[in-house]
């Protein structure tokens, strides 16, 4: 028996048909992979070599930036002093602490919080302050009019030592700060140029085995524990770009948990990055890592920031503080 060959054309279109709307309909329903349903995200950010910023280092070697849809573009600076003016144009994420960082919003900078990174604790200490051990300074108090070397006048060092010398019961008015890089700090204390140095590991270490004296941290007479240098962005970015922070953070927490499982591997990271030795990063100490950042944190640094002089009184903390929780 024949079959006509025009109903037989129309039902194998029909069947076709149908098939395609199948496989269309599953190819839509689906699941994306990671790389299909994440566009990476550029991210420029400044960095310091050095040990603080070690979990962004180590997400940026291992991969794990990329693993979270970022694509992290770094940039070498020497301090943090003047890097919250670069947000927006230059960078989208920049280090930085306290003071700079309240004394840029209060001229005017439309800047946000955006991500921790360290906290000084008593039990995890960063920075101390160091000096000859015949040089009759034995307490904060004794550094009244005496000379000072640090990275900065403004810097998060002296203005936590300026405080930790009034709460002790010294008049810091008459302490002079002398700007020098923490590398020169030993010569100018071992000559007498200064009588005292804000000192930063790893060089505390090298300062304290050659034979010179702490008289402690002044970072904890803000608080402990206390914020010490975090992660800032331009406001207007924060607010729009609070996906990608979300990644951002999780791929700190992932460079972090590489630093816990497989410090060796880590401290070689810091080794590449920094330039130093091997036999010297092997005993840097690793801060106390955190990355969230609450009001509260910065709150505690306006505060002594307005015990100084400085006009921030009505300063709204909690309207720069941008996180993606």
């Amino acid at each position: 028996m024949f079959r006509d060959n025009d109903g037989l054309s129309r039902l194998l279109r029909t069947a076709l048909t149908a098939l395609g709307v199948l496989i269309a309909v599953a190819l839509g329903a689906a699941p994306f992979t990671p790389a299909q349903a994440q566009q990476k995200t550029a991210l420029r950010v400044a960095y310091i070599p050095v040990v603080t910023w070690l979990p962004a280092l180590v997400a940026k070697e291992e991969g794990i930036f990329e693993k979270n849809g970022l694509d992290v573009t770094f940039t070498k600076f020497p301090t943090i002093v003047n890097l919250p003016a670069a947000l927006g144009g230059q960078f989208d994420l920049v280090p930085t602490t306290a003071p700079d960082f309240l004394n840029a919003v209060a001229s005017g900078l439309n800047l946000a919080a955006v991500a921790g990174e360290t906290l000084e604790t008593s039990s995890n200490k960063s920075f101390q302050v160091l000096v000859r051990a015949d040089s009759g300074i034995n307490a904060p108090k004794d550094l009244a009019g005496k000379r000072v070397a640090g990275p900065g006048i403004a810097s998060v060092m002296h203005v936590a030592l300026l405080y930790w010398v009034k709460q002790d019961g010294g008049d810091p008015s008459g302490i002079v700060g002398v700007e020098a890089p923490f590398t020169a700090m030993m010569d100018q204390l071992k000559s007498g140029r200064v009588d005292a140095v804000e000192q930063l590991e790893p060089f505390v270490g090298q300062m304290l085995g050659a034979g010179f004296k702490s008289i402690g941290d002044p970072l904890l007479a803000v608080g402990d524990p206390v914020l010490f240098p975090f992660w800032i962005a331009d406001a207007n970015w924060a607010r729009a770009n609070s996906d990608a922070l979300r990644r951002w953070v999780a791929s700190l927490e992932g460079g972090l948990a590489v630093i816990k499982n497989d410090e060796p591997k880590a401290r070689k990271i810091l080794a590449a990055y920094s330039g130093l030795p091997e036999a010297v990063v092997a005993r840097i100490p690793i801060p106390h890592f955190s990355f969230k950042i609450a009001p509260e944190q910065l709150d505690v640094w306006r505060k002594v920031m307005v015990s100084q002089g400085l006009p921030l009184e009505k300063l709204d903390i909690g309207r720069i503080v941008v996180t993606p929780e």
